[in-house]
């Protein structure tokens, strides 16, 4: 049966506030009542036992037990302490945790080897003034001491070439010029060269005399065989250049061997064979400072006693003459030589055409102060080279082996543009010497650091920066004579103010197929203007246009790889490079490398993810208040993760492409692969 419809109506007695209140403090005092009694037994409970244990006495424990247990304990944290040790040894030996650092900064070789450093250049400056000093000194002495007996000697020298001219000729001979060197060419040794030389050229002069009588009669029979053999020789010359010349990449001549091969000969002469234990402060030496000294003072006094001579001989020659009864003709053969150089002096080259100066009325530092207003000249981020963190390409060899070409490494991508840059524009001589380099473009996907590298190669260089990429110039000097004339303010400021260095961002938009819709910046702006630009530097001109592209393969390419002599392509970093980047970027932004960090781990996660990608996590994880956790919290390699998910990496198809664009800038570079291989081959 189910419930019943109607409850039960029960009587609810009613209670007044009197009793109610009763109620209440009776079942409180109980409930404090049963509190105190609970208390009171334990306070009993423990009376009980405190008399026992004084009953019993105090517990006594054998020594030898005692001493047992205490050894026991402390045996055994030894011995753990140890083999942690042993352990975080072997682990840091190994490469499998990363050293720890020392945080006393005596101990640190870091810091040492910079003490070092600061004393060794304090010391080389002070040795540098007592050298210049000992240069004035030594010289005065040796024109003091030795100067009179060299002049003494120089004139009894050419004193006696006079008298065995006069014994041999029957004259008086013509002095050298100052020009030609004076009295120092006819007691200049001659080198082997030079004597082979000169038995060559009387040898020719005898055979020229001799073949004079026979001439007529052997023409006839001398051009039949010429004609034959030259027939031969030119089918054999094109049978060696068939086999020796290939197309392909020549190296040229180095400039710099010369340089490198004298200073190999002066140290092999002088600093080989020499014991410089005895000189640990590196002080000069005087012996070294009087020969060359020597020399100089020498050439000095030779020049004076030409004078003298010079003299003396015109009055030998005066009295000679008037002793023979002739008048004394002055100087003929150095008249003629005279008028002949004036002739040669007197020819003038054609004058090539000059181009107009816009701004002849203005002064270089009202240029460079408009150029700063419009954000044209900027200044650069102070970065230097080795700020670039990358490492060498281990496996490159390997891979050739396989007929596989590699990507270059971030170590080679930072030894080119030091070659291509920063050397040329920093060193005048290197500019002088090297072929000279107008244009370079670091192409690479985003987040390789081809900025960085720019405002690193005007950091070691000391060149200003020009910006004329199209976003910068936007809106700025409008029209065809606007441009013309920021150009030329671009230009005449970097050739006073050198070195300089021009730089293009998205250097593929000057030379775009198709400029998008609504593009206000104007991308093609300079693309007529460039190759203009790039032809008015000069080789003493140390300015280097460079540019930065991500997409290079949206540009039309023969424009843009004539517009850019190098074209250096940064690739992705790989695993060495990431490993160094971890390591450097976590310890520069206030990061502990702890086992918990496991970096190795880290870097093979983060493949395909560029320097920009990693500095943008480790910015993003290492807050204040994540640093300020550290002694209690420390890394781990899943922190870094989430920041890393968020960004796109640069995918493999991405990289493909620009293996693609690097084929077809360097075909060259095929056919000297080719070359090799071939010449491999056949050994």
């Amino acid at each position: 049966m189910g419930p019943t419809s109607k409850d039960a109506v029960k009587d609810v007695k009613k209670m007044s506030v009197d009793e109610a209140i009763r109620l209440v403090q009776i079942h409180e005092r109980a409930r404090q009542g049963r509190l105190r009694a609970k208390f009171m037994r334990e306070i009993r409970l423990e009376e009980e036992r405190e008399k026992q244990a004084a009953l019993r006495g105090a517990p006594t424990l054998d020594p030898d037990v005692a001493a047992t247990r205490i050894q026991k304990v402390w045996k055994g944290f030894v011995q753990r302490k140890i083999t942690r040790r042993e352990r975080e040894e072997e682990m840091i030996f190994i490469g499998m945790v990363p050293t720890a650092e020392v945080k006393t900064k005596k101990v640190q070789p870091q810091m040492l080897a910079k003490k070092t450093e600061v004393d060794r250049r304090v010391t080389q400056e002070d040795n540098e003034v007592e050298y210049q000093q000992a240069l004035v000194t030594v010289k005065e002495k040796i024109r003091q001491v030795e100067g009179p007996d060299m002049k003494e000697m120089m004139q009894d020298q050419i004193r006696q070439w006079f008298i065995e001219c006069r014994d041999a000729t029957g004259k008086f001979p013509d002095y050298p010029d100052e020009e030609d060197g004076g009295s120092a060419i006819l007691f200049k040794e001659k080198t082997p060269e030079e004597i082979e030389a000169e038995l060559k050229n009387k040898e020719d002069d005898k055979g020229k005399k001799k073949g004079k009588k026979g001439k007529k009669s052997g023409k006839k029979s001398g051009k039949k065989k010429g004609k034959k053999s030259g027939k031969k020789g030119k089918k054999g010359k094109k049978g060696d250049d068939e086999q020796e010349e290939e197309p392909g990449w020549k190296m040229k001549e180095s400039k710099f061997i010369p340089a490198v091969a004298e200073a190999h000969n002066g140290y092999e002469g002088v600093w080989k064979t020499r014991d410089e234990s005895a000189n640990f402060s590196q002080k000069h030496d005087v012996a070294l400072i009087k020969e060359d000294k020597r020399v100089e003072v020498e050439s000095e006094i030779r020049v004076q006693v030409d004078e003298l001579m010079r003299e003396e001989l015109n009055n030998l020659k005066m009295a000679l003459d008037r002793d023979k009864g002739k008048k004394g003709k002055k100087g003929k053969k150095s008249g003629k030589k005279k008028k002949k150089k004036g002739k040669k002096s007197g020819k003038k080259g054609k004058k090539g055409k000059k181009d107009k100066d816009l701004t002849a009325d203005r002064t270089i530092e009202s240029l460079y102060e408009e150029l700063v207003q419009q954000g044209v000249l900027s200044k650069c981020p102070q970065i230097w080279m080795n700020e670039f963190i990358g490492d060498y390409s281990y496996l490159g060899t390997t891979l050739r082996l396989a007929d596989i070409e590699p990507m270059p490494s971030l170590s080679d991508v930072r030894q080119l543009v030091s070659l291509y840059g920063v050397l040329p524009l920093g060193s005048q001589f290197v500019h002088e010497n090297m072929p000279q380099i107008k244009s370079l473009l670091l192409a690479g996907p985003r987040g390789v650091g081809k900025k960085m590298l720019l405002y690193a190669l005007c950091t070691e260089s000391g060149a200003n920066l020009f910006d004329l990429s199209a976003e910068n110039i936007a809106g700025k000097y409008p029209g065809k004579s606007g441009l013309t004339m920021l150009i030329h303010m671009v230009t005449k400021v970097a050739r006073q103010l050198q070195p300089s260095v021009i730089y293009i961002g998205d250097a593929e938009k000057t030379f775009i197929k198709k400029a998008p819709k609504g593009d206000k910046t104007d991308p093609k702006r300079l693309k007529k203007d460039l190759p203009k630009v790039l032809k008015g530097f000069k080789p003493e001109d140390r300015i280097l246009l460079v540019g930065t592209s991500r997409n290079p393969f949206d540009a039309e390419l023969k424009p843009f790889v004539k517009t850019y002599e190098k074209i250096v392509l940064i690739p992705r970093p790989d695993y060495a490079s990431r490993f160094i980047l971890w390591q450097r970027l976590i310890s520069q932004h206030g990061g502990l490398i702890t086992n918990h960090l496991d970096i190795s781990s880290l870097t093979k996660i983060t493949d395909g993810y560029t320097q920009g990608h990693i500095v943008e996590a480790v910015k993003y994880i290492l807050s204040e208040r994540r640093i300020s956790q550290l002694p209690k919290k420390p890394l781990t390699a899943v922190e870094f993760v989430s920041p890393l998910a968020r960004i796109d990496p640069i995918y493999k198809e991405e990289e493909e492409a620009f293996k693609v664009i690097e084929k077809q800038f360097w075909p060259e570079k095929q056919v000297l692969k080719t070359k090799v291989t071939k010449s491999v081959d056949k050994k």
